[in-house]
């Protein structure tokens, strides 16, 4: 009898996998461990038995990005990015998802992609489909909306194919936007960072949405800042009927001439006398909600419950994993007819905050929601299950609290009210009251905030005379408009097609990241200088690269990739076109940008502080702290780049032995603190070969970006003879990465190694008067020797010897007295082995590393 046929079945995240599974499985399931947990169990597919895996992904499993020789700044024109080929990394190479998937994929008859019913779900299910080499004719798509049992069933007995011109629109974005992103960034911040000292910024960035959506809070600052304030005048009239005084609004509002207003106020005074000319009633509704689509969610998020678009998507995403809500990104605002509205309601009935209200919704009969805008990707954002504050936790609780308001407002009545006005005739003018009085509260008795609020007036007849009590003639001045706040911001993004309802947080967080925006009070985006610069610089040169209508139109031709109505190469090679053409002639023009910088920033010579002499002219150099941090020469006219992360200082006055410059110390505080020594031309300009394999992984196993200004410091040079190299400091290989642990020169008394490549501390004795590394090496292990010079009332040494050499891997006492520490866990090293320490290596500027790992692992 054959055997039934194994599916594997792939989700975005483990937590869905784990979802999928249970419901499933019935519960019924075997767990194990993976680069993400795998869950096996049995069942039916396609109506025979079959034996399922259900693992993830973790979000995209390929990034794009240009070629190694496409890396180095200072070798590449960045005109030349506009042609370069583009290839496919693994997103998280640590994580080893492409080596997992092909693993699972092994004997399995069909692959079931559970991936994010979106354009980016579609791209993951690709590469998905790559990584484990299914055929296509073997490989399923399920479209859910939610984690719950039904939607997921219901899933899996209505499965389609993946549909591969979604996906190839999302390759299409994602060539566009690299190469145009990084041609201009890389141009821009080499040109003005050479020249200005205070940018505070690491790169100065352009993004085809990220550079409109900055140019939209420039507009506005603009505006307000050109703004010329208008005085008006208007008449108030006041009356007292039944012992209430009422101000009466004029039907002109207002006029801007002074003159003419006193004239008709002077009209109105010498009457006197209001005769009542009409008094009228009427019946009005204010309708219930459409559906809550992502845009509307973030919009409200920023506005009502201080959370930043990306905080608010990162809480729903969390809510929809949980179980609590539906998909999360969505443009629908309109239900399927199919849509179970008892279901939602009834899973609400019990709860504590509004379980009343519902149980009143179900007994009465609830409404239908009105007809709103069908997409064709999800249903709005609904809630799924029921929730408690505890359950949640306050931020997550709150935007779970207005889903569940907004929804069921959405099948609530809608709210009547009657609204009365009475008018008044004076010496010729025409003024009015209004009150208003609620009938049925309907769905604003759930959602509060969108309550009408009853406005009694007194009783009058029609024909009625009463006198002014008096008449005002108010002053008033026009104000600017304010900054713009995030939620308006989101409603010109989606008006003016600048992103998706995925990618708007990112961009509205890239903006305030670059520091071209700062949010201040009440959320409000206030460009800086450097922003303001930078969009007046883009409008005196090429007004396009910050108006919204180039990304407007890419996004429409994007989205005729995803319908199959036109050749992905085809749209972007004519986007690209544009764009170098563009680019060209930004590069040409590129005078008309700096004259506002320099109007605005510092020059180089003018910057920074004192710091250390420079090797080719032996002058002192300048340290500039602001964003970049670099060292500049003014002499040289040369920058020379630093770690962007810790504090700089001049190290002891010792000199690099290959150019003469004299060292720094760069020292990282907080919980992964360490301190390293750098020399700043090597730096900047590794003499080594090969060396750059070696620095691309420091840059990948860090958590700190280091950015264009990423190099060589001292713990990964191979010098030979250098007391400062990793040939000298260096001790044994990291447990945790590929990199080498180096003596941290600087961290008495509390002394440790620190990884070369990674956040791994290796804390020594503590509190011993000096440590330092020798030439010796452990026979056993190759590891360097270390020598301690024990503390004279702590020494752990017989007969109160001070002076004790050995290897910290095979040596009994050292190896007590050691402590690591990985992030914020510590852990007794008890348990790392022992094996090969250190590999031969030799080498000058421009030698040859004849180790570039330095292989000092296998323990």
């Amino acid at each position: 009898m054959a055997l039934p046929p194994k599916v594997l079945m792939v989700a975005e995240k483990p937590s869905i996998a784990l979802s999928i599974a249970t419901v499933l499985s019935h519960g019924k399931m075997y767990t194990r461990k993976g680069s993400t947990e795998v869950h096996e169990f049995e069942g039916k597919f396609l109506r025979g038995p079959a034996r399922f895996k259900v693992t993830s992904v973790i979000g995209h499993v390929f990034s794009v990005d240009f070629p190694g020789k496409y890396q180095d700044w200072a070798a590449t024109d960045p005109l030349d990015l506009f042609q370069a080929q583009v290839i496919k990394n693994e997103s998280n190479p640590k994580a080893h998802i492409c080596r997992h998937l092909n693993q699972e994929a092994r004997g399995c008859r069909y692959l079931v992609l559970w991936l994010d019913c979106d354009r980016e779900g579609e791209n993951i299910c690709f590469e998905v489909i790559e990584s484990t080499g299914f055929n296509i004719n073997d490989v399923y798509r399920a479209r859910f909306s939610s984690v719950t049992e039904k939607d997921v069933l219901n899933a899996l007995d209505n499965l389609v194919r993946p549909n591969r011109d979604e996906a190839m629109a999302v390759d299409a974005r994602q060539e566009i936007d690299l190469k145009v992103g990084v041609a201009f960034t890389r141009f821009q911040t080499s040109f003005f960072q050479g020249k200005y000292g205070n940018l505070d910024a690491r790169v100065i960035s352009y993004g085809p949405c990220q550079t409109p959506t900055l140019g939209f809070c420039v507009q506005r600052y603009l505006q307000i800042n050109t703004f010329k304030p208008e005085k008006f005048w208007s008449v108030h009239p006041y009356i007292i009927q039944s012992g209430y005084e009422i101000l009466l609004e004029w039907q002109r509002s207002k006029l801007f001439d002074i003159n003419v207003a006193t004239m008709f106020q002077k009209l109105v005074a010498e009457d006197g006398i209001l005769e009542v000319t009409d008094i009228s009633e009427k019946q009005e509704t204010k309708g219930r909600p459409v559906g809550l689509n992502t845009v509307n969610l973030l919009k409200v998020a920023s506005s009502a419950l201080g959370f930043g678009p990306q905080m608010a998507m990162q809480l729903a995403e969390r809510l929809y994993t949980q179980g609590f809500i539906s998909y999360p990104r969505t443009e629908s605002t309109a239900y399927p007819p199919s849509f179970d509205f008892r279901g939602a309601l009834s899973a609400q009935r019990n709860n504590p905050t509004w379980g009343n209200y519902v149980e009143g919704l179900l007994t009465s009969g609830y409404q239908k929601p009105r007809l709103g805008t069908d997409a064709g990707d999800h249903p709005p954002i609904t809630p799924m299950r029921s929730a408690s504050e505890d359950m949640l936790g306050n931020d997550a609780w709150k935007l779970y609290q207005y889903i569940c308001q907004y929804f069921i407002g959405t099948v609530s009545p809608d709210c009547k009210y009657v609204r009365k006005k009475v008018e008044f005739s004076v010496g010729g003018e025409s003024f009015h009251c209004t009150g208003q009085h609620v009938i049925t509260k309907g769905f604003t008795a759930i959602m509060p905030w969108l309550a009408i609020n009853d406005k009694s007036l007194p009783s009058f007849t029609k024909g009625q005379k009463i006198k002014v009590s008096k008449v005002e003639l108010y002053e008033g001045s026009t104000t600017p408009p304010d900054f713009l706040t995030e939620s308006e911001l989101i409603s010109l993004m989606e008006k003016n097609g600048i992103g998706t309802d995925a990618s708007i947080p990112v961009h509205i967080n890239n903006i305030c990241e670059r520091n071209y925006v700062q949010v201040q009070a009440g959320r409000k985006l206030v460009p800086t200088t450097l922003g303001i610069t930078l969009v007046r610089g883009y409008q005196s040169i090429d007004p396009d690269l910050c108006l919204p209508d180039i990304r407007s139109f890419i996004e429409q031709q994007i989205t005729l990739i995803a319908k199959g109505q036109v050749d992905h190469h085809r749209v972007v090679q004519h986007v690209i076109e544009q764009f170098k053409q563009k680019f060209c002639y930004f590069v040409k023009k590129i005078e008309a940008m700096d004259a506002l910088f320099e109007a605005q920033f510092s020059a180089l010579v003018d910057s920074g502080r004192i710091m250390s002499k420079c090797g080719k002219c032996l002058r002192y150099m300048k340290y500039i702290s602001a964003q970049p941090p670099r060292l500049y020469c003014s002499t040289c006219e040369e920058v020379y780049d630093l770690p962007q992360k810790g504090t700089i200082k001049l190290y002891k006055e010792l000199t690099c032995p290959l150019d003469n410059f004299e060292l720094l110390i760069c020292s990282v505080a907080g919980p992964e603190g360490k301190s390293f020594p750098l020399c700043p031309y090597c730096y900047s300009n590794p003499p080594f070969e090969g060396i750059e394999s070696l620095i691309n992984m420091a840059k990948t196993s860090t958590s700190g970006k280091t950015g264009k200004g990423a190099g060589m410091p001292c713990n990964l040079c191979p010098h030979p003879t250098c007391p400062n190299s990793l040939v000298s400091q260096g001790v044994c290989a990291c447990p945790e990465c590929s990199g080498t642990l180096v003596l941290d020169p600087i961290s008495a008394p509390k002394w440790r190694l620190c990884c070369n490549m990674c956040n791994c501390l290796v804390f020594l004795a503590q509190g011993a008067h000096r440590i330092s590394t020798t030439k010796e090496r452990c026979p056993e292990c190759d590891s360097s020797i270390i020598e301690v010079d024990f503390n004279k009332k702590t020494t752990p040494l017989a007969d109160g010897a001070t002076l004790h050499r050995g290897c910290i891997l095979c040596d009994v006492l050292l190896h007590s007295l050691v402590e690591m520490k990985h992030g914020r866990g510590f852990k007794r090293m008890s348990s790392w082995g022992r094996g090969r320490g250190r590999g031969g290596r030799k080498g000058g500027r421009g030698g040859k590393m004849m180790d570039p790992k330095m292989s000092f692992r296998d323990f």
